[in-house]
């Protein structure tokens, strides 16, 4: 809720966070949107075995995602992740401007919401 009134007041979202093992996965937690080019349903997941600090980071990160569907900045459209309108299907994960983001927002954010 802190994240949404903080961030996203206006809009009206429907966010599911599930959480679930994502060892096999190789992941903390990811971020689904439903719909093309500007989302209002999500699912994120995270993982069940995580401490209070990196689920919170985890958390935000995923929500940053939410905002950048929102905001239009990232859609995914008919399988391409397109990135202020520049295709990066082909981009390396670590290079992902969007990961890039989402990791700089996440310290950001979590230093918002902790102090």
């Amino acid at each position: 809720m802190w994240f949404i009134g903080k961030y996203l007041p206006r809009h009206k979202l429907d966010i599911s966070v599930i959480h679930r093992g994502l060892m096999r996965e190789g992941v903390f937690g990811w971020c689904a949107a439903e719909g093309r080019s500007r989302p209002r349903t999500f699912e994120i997941e995270l993982h069940n075995r995580m401490d209070v600090e990196l689920y919170t980071r985890t958390l935000l990160h995923e929500l940053w995602h939410v905002y950048q569907h929102v905001t239009g900045n990232l859609k995914e459209i008919r399988g391409k992740s397109l990135w202020r309108g520049i295709d990066h299907s082909n981009t390396d994960y670590s290079d992902q401007p969007w990961e890039i983001e989402a990791m700089e927002m996440e310290e950001i954010l979590y230093d918002l919401y902790t102090t």
